[in-house]
């Protein structure tokens, strides 16, 4: 059998379980929340800037179109924000957090620092090189999705 087909030689493997463990670590502590993880990151982008387009939130958050559909429509069933239409351009949808989405914000704010708990074993200097090297992977995909 060839090397580089080997499970444990695969990169992306271990993106693949590195992912599925941070889904299950943000579970418990987005429960307070009656959110998910998607639905979380959605609720970031939406903290640091309110009253967005759709296409903006897209490319805030890199979620799929189809997706954020299905989360948007979830955030408004549960009152964290409205969907509605540009005043400018009818075409153009805008979401904007309800006083319930942006009361949802304080009780989010120890989820990142619980999150950072669990990475007892990394130093501080050793997650920005992970941030780092995870930024330059993501931009040699952009790239290669713009050729």
């Amino acid at each position: 059998m060839s090397e580089l087909l080997k499970l444990e030689n695969q990169l992306c493997h271990r993106f693949y379980t590195l992912s599925n463990a941070f889904t299950r670590a943000y579970r418990p502590l987005l429960k307070a929340l009656d959110i998910t993880y998607p639905q979380y990151i959605t609720l970031m982008a939406l903290w640091e800037a309110n009253n967005i387009t759709i296409a903006e939130l897209l490319e805030r958050t890199a979620i799929d179109g189809g997706a954020m559909t299905l989360i948007l429509k979830k955030l408004s069933e549960k009152q964290f924000l409205t969907i509605e239409k540009d005043e400018h351009d009818k075409r153009v949808k805008r979401v904007m957090l309800t006083e319930e989405g942006k009361s949802k914000k304080h009780i989010a704010q120890d989820v990142p620092s619980q999150m950072l708990c669990k990475l007892d074993g990394m130093s501080h200097e050793e997650s920005l090189q992970l941030r780092y090297l995870l930024d330059k992977l993501g931009s040699c995909f952009k790239a290669d999705e713009q050729r």
